[in-house]
This record gives C-alpha cells, sequence and structure tokens, in this order.
C-alpha cells in the first residue's frame, strides 16, 4: 500500500491534518489504535479558539459547531469572595467558541468517511521505519495480519504515549516537563450551567473552574490532591466542596445533580524538541503538554495541523520546502508562548503545597493587578483568545 501521508493517531488533531489535506488533493491514510466509539467516548475540554474555528472552516467541517457551539466573549475570575469580568471581544475584538471536543471529533470523523478517506481502526504495534531517509513506510498489525504502507511524510499525532515521539533517537530529541502537585477532579452533570461565561476560582481551599458543554450538561472541577481516587468522592462530597470554592452568590445558583462522568486529570507541562525529525513531523500531544488551565491543550495541536498543512500544501503544490524545513522551528515558537501562559494561569489560581505567607501575598496581588490593570487584561485576553500564527 502507498500513500503521500500517513496520520498516526484518529483524535482531532490526526484528523484535522487529513481533512485539510484532502481538501487540498493530498491523500492520507490515517491509523487509530482504538475503535471509533472509544475515541468519541473521551471527555474532554471544548474552548475552541479563533484560529482553530478558522481551521475547521477551511476544512468545511464547522456547520454544526456554528448552529450548535456557544460564543464567549469574556470569562469570569472569582477572588477573595468577589468576582471581575475579561472582555475578551472589547480588548481584542475576538470571542472563543465553546463546543465539545467529542462533538470536534465526531464532526471530524463523519467528514472523513463521507469523502471516503481511509481510517484504519484498532491497529497495533505501529513502527515507523526509515524516516530519516528519503522512503519512509510504516508498519502494522491489525486483525492478526501485518500491513505496510509506503509514503512521503508521516505525521506523528498520535498523543503523549503514543509511538511517533519514542520513534525519534534519544540523542536527536531533548524534552522538558513539570509535573504539578496538584490534580484536576472533574464532573459531568445533566444539570444547567451555573453562569453563561466560564468561571475560574482562586480560593484558600484550592482551585475550581465551572464550565460547560451546552444548555443542559455542565461541567466542574476541583483542584485535589494527587493521591485522591475518584472513588474518594461522592457527589453529594464534591458539591460541598465546589460551593466553598466560589463566591457566595454562585453557590447559591448552583444547580446540583448526579455525575454522570467523573475522573481525576494529573496536571503537566512538557515539550519536545524538535517536532521533526526527517520526515517525520510531531503534531499536539505527541510534542507537547499543557496544564488545561486557560483550555490551550486542543487549540495548541490546532496551531500544529496550521504549520503542518500549509507546510505540505506547499511542497505538493509548488514543490517548496520552506514550511516543513521551519515548520518545527515555527510551531514551536507558538507552543512556548501557550505554555507559558498555562503555567502563568495555573501558577496564578491553584494552591500549591510548598507555598509560603509571602508567596500567598505576591499570588493575590498577581489576580488584583489583573483585576485593576487593563493593559494586564488586554495581554490575558489576547492570550486566552490564541495568539496569530
Amino acid at each position: 500500500m502507498r500513500t503521500q501521508v500517513v496520520i498516526i493517531g484518529g483524535g482531532p488533531s490526526g484528523l484535522l491534518l487529513g481533512q485539510l489535506l484532502h481538501a487540498h488533493g493530498i491523500e492520507t491514510v490515517l491509523l487509530e489504535r482504538r475503535t471509533r466509539d472509544y475515541v468519541l467516548g473521551r471527555i474532554r475540554a471544548g474552548v475552541l479558539e479563533a484560529g482553530f474555528v478558522g481551521l475547521l472552516e477551511e476544512a468545511g467541517v464547522a456547520g454544526r459547531l456554528h448552529r450548535e457551539g456557544f460564543r464567549h466573549a469574556g470569562t469570569q475570575i472569582a477572588f477573595d469572595g468577589g468576582m471581575f469580568h475579561i472582555d475578551f471581544e472589547g480588548l481584542t475584538g475576538t470571542p472563543v467558541v465553546v463546543y465539545g471536543q467529542t462533538e470536534v471529533t465526531r464532526d471530524l470523523y463523519d467528514a472523513r468517511e463521507k469523502v471516503g478517506a481511509r481510517t484504519e481502526f484498532e491497529v497495533d504495534h505501529v513502527e515507523i521505519h526509515g524516516a530519516d531517509g528519503d522512503a519512509p513506510h510504516v508498519t502494522y498489525v491489525q486483525g492478526g495480519r501485518e500491513h505496510k504502507i509506503a509514503c512521503d511524510f508521516i505525521a506523528g499525532c498520535d498523543g503523549f504515549h503514543g509511538v511517533s515521539r519514542q520513534a525519534i533517537p534519544l540523542g536527536v530529541r531533548r524534552e522538558y516537563e513539570k509535573i504539578y502537585p496538584f490534580g484536576w477532579l472533574g464532573i459531568l452533570s445533566e444539570t444547567p450551567p451555573v453562569h453563561d461565561e466560564l468561571i475560574y476560582a482562586n480560593s484558600a481551599r484550592g482551585f475550581a473552574l465551572c464550565s460547560m458543554r451546552n444548555e443542559k450538561l455542565s461541567r466542574y472541577y476541583i483542584q485535589c490532591a494527587l493521591s485522591d481516587s475518584p472513588e474518594d468522592w461522592s457527589d453529594t462530597a464534591f458539591w460541598q466542596e465546589l460551593k466553598r470554592r466560589v463566591p457566595e452568590e454562585i453557590a447559591e445558583k448552583l444547580v446540583t445533580g448526579p455525575s454522570i462522568e467523573k475522573s481525576i486529570a494529573p496536571l503537566r507541562s512538557f515539550v519536545t524538541e524538535p517536532m521533526r525529525w526527517g520526515r517525520l513531523f510531531l503534531c499536539g500531544d505527541a510534542a507537547h503538554i499543557v496544564p488545561p488551565t486557560g483550555a490551550k491543550g486542543l487549540n495548541t495541536a490546532a496551531s500544529d495541523v496550521h504549520y503542518l498543512h500549509t507546510g505540505l500544501r506547499a511542497f505538493y503544490e509548488a514543490s517548496e520546502h520552506e514550511g516543513l524545513d521551519r515548520y518545527s522551528e515555527k510551531a514551536l515558537a507558538r507552543i512556548w508562548k501557550a505554555e507559558r501562559f498555562s503555567w502563568w494561569f495555573s501558577s496564578l489560581l491553584h494552591q500549591y503545597p510548598d507555598q509560603s505567607e509571602f508567596d500567598l501575598k505576591m499570588q493575590q496581588a498577581d489576580i488584583a493587578f489583573l483585576r485593576d490593570n487593563a493593559a494586564q487584561q488586554k495581554a490575558f485576553a489576547e492570550n486566552y483568545v490564541g495568539l496569530p500564527y
């Protein structure tokens, strides 16, 4: 079998890359370790930057997003018993859109199926061969049989635990990592959101976030110990703790109900350099991870897709190599800025086990400066809605 680009990983970054390439006549084969239903069962955030929405429009898959997504012109920061608003549209002219990652993935799978692009599910033992030469190929096992795909390029969109990053020799890649000393306990409930914007809360008891999927489905998070498990928290205990961490006016409005999903996510900042090795290109979580504070994970993957698909288009349409040659440089320049924002915003809102009284005072002063300073709010808004590609 032969194709132009093999995409390893059937999450939103791999699917979006495939759809954008298909729109310009570039053939792909996508390999996914799980089933489609399994991928669509993952619960993930869904705050989309304008740049991501633009890529979905370019790929021809933004119709349902525009019908069902929620346009957010700003966000709320809760602090010291009160709450203040940061006006994205007023400060930058740009909103974000709340639309679940599961729905993005569903739309992309439907679009890929509609155009007949090849997708292989339940593949195992994926191996990358010859990526540092002129004739790369990928082998995998499916249904007990080994398969081989020859290709021009390989896009590694298979996440942090995938094979793509590991295919780059240790002597070539360098990894940077920060592990945070807490996690996020999140629940999904069939209840109306407590507010029409996201609420990020700093409290003496720890961080909290009030978010939503739609007008009848809410997503809430609280900071918890890494040693906790979801079974340690009853629904009642979760709701009681959430109410303690948000302003009283919000706690009084909160509609509670049974959780339909409950999980704990650890927080990590991670970057690997470079994001290209020969004809292998890393994309999304295969190359970098951000803490969920500020919703940059899916959006940083989208920026990678932008740089990679434009580089591949220039190669196939005009025999230009610069876009591919500078892919890692361009992608990482933006990634490190997103990493900085996610790290800073996490530091602003969470309680750390080794914080001194001085550290807490500095954190409180930092939030007060954001509340009171228009220039700081503008910088925050520019980062939140997404830096330009």
